[in-house]
């Protein structure tokens, strides 16, 4: 191996080549993250930090180890040869770890955690508020709920399990279709007193529209449902957020496509019939050994009980309308959990806490 040079007091500055256990497992998990993209823009993203911050690490660990772990280019980073061996020492360190978290996991005794990533709508407005029905019968089970629009990695225990809204395509993981959301065009009353109901699809690409760009939300969706080549200069409001996507609907402030149970939620939205409807299907995702851990089991069950087509028809593959589900949430003693029931029931009393 090649020591790194280094400018500077060669006292101070001088690289040594040091054992393992002077290696933080947190540089070296950076490591292996910035390896796999090559690119350490990529992977700051990745992990959710700075590139800058990413190359400290890894200058650090390089420091550490003594030798040179990248080449940089002007369209990447590539792995020297040491840096490809010490890529292969970290993922078998990487791989014993998940290893033995499943041989713990898998103790009937241990009363640990579930660690499930949901895209932040399903997360906050469908999984959140019906999360007490699962906590009263399993009082000893912490759920760490994740939600984000990023998809998790749980091929490498990112998180134990995942919904999504994108197929997984790794070989070795199981998939799960848990449902269907249907997206449909929704407006508040307010919007359409000012400007308006769009009866057909070129009228509803002359309103004012609130757009979503987000990981798993597919780059161009709005300019596609509305047959247009670019949406610029029509959209009133771009978000990144399911959540601020529906307040910004409700609110007023344009048009936008939400999902079809909103209106079992209890949203004061008013669906448009332009012919427009788009299918997104949810889809549950984990690890094959994962499966076996008695509290994970449970939990996976709970979920694919949630997304029951029989018990919620919006999550079927068919469409049904929103009108029909408005009475057919209201017609059944099992109803959907509305967020913020109180504020939505007395939007009066919402000046309290203003």
């Amino acid at each position: 191996m090649q020591p790194i040079t280094h400018r500077g007091d060669p006292k101070t500055d001088r690289p040594t080549v040091m054992g393992l256990e002077n290696v933080s497992w947190d540089d070296l998990r950076i490591f292996v993250v910035a390896a796999r993209s090559q690119s350490f823009r990529k992977a700051a993203a990745a992990v959710k930090t700075s590139s800058s911050t990413v190359i400290r690490h890894i200058e650090r660990l390089e420091r550490r180890l003594g030798v040179s772990l990248f080449d940089r280019l002007p369209e990447g980073v590539r792995l020297t040869r040491e840096g490809a061996g010490v890529l292969d020492v970290a993922n078998r360190m990487e791989q014993a770890t998940i290893g033995l978290r499943r041989h713990i996991d898998r103790s009937p005794t241990v009363r640990g955690i579930v660690r499930c990533a949901v895209t932040e709508g399903l997360g906050t407005f469908w999984m959140m508020p019906r999360l007490s029905e699962f906590a009263r019968t399993n009082p000893y089970t912490l759920v760490d709920l994740r939600c984000t629009m990023n998809p998790s990695d749980v091929l490498r225990l990112e998180s134990d399990v995942a919904v999504q809204l994108v197929r997984p395509q790794a070989p070795d993981l199981k998939v799960i279709k848990l449902g269907r959301l249907h997206a449909y065009p929704f407006a508040a009353q307010s919007y359409l007193d000012i400007y308006g109901a769009p009866r057909t699809r070129e009228e509803l690409a002359q309103h004012r529209l609130v757009d979503q760009v987000s990981p798993q939300v597919p780059e161009g969706l709005l300019a596609s449902l509305l047959g247009l080549r670019s949406i610029e200069g029509i959209v009133a409001l771009r978000t990144n957020l399911s959540s601020s996507h529906f307040y910004a609907v409700e609110s007023g402030v344009g048009i936008g496509f939400l999902p079809t149970y909103a209106i079992p939620l209890g949203a004061r939205i008013v669906p448009l019939d332009v012919g427009v409807c788009e299918p997104v299907d949810i889809w549950l995702t984990f690890h094959p050994d994962i499966q076996h851990v008695p509290r994970v089991r449970l939990f996976i069950d709970w979920l694919r009980s949630i997304f029951d087509p029989a018990r919620f028809p919006w999550f079927s593959d068919d469409f049904i309308h929103p009108n029909d589900l408005r009475s057919w949430s209201l017609s059944r003693p099992e109803r959907a959990v509305p967020p913020f029931d109180g504020a939505l029931a007395h939007p009066h009393e919402a000046e309290l806490w203003s």
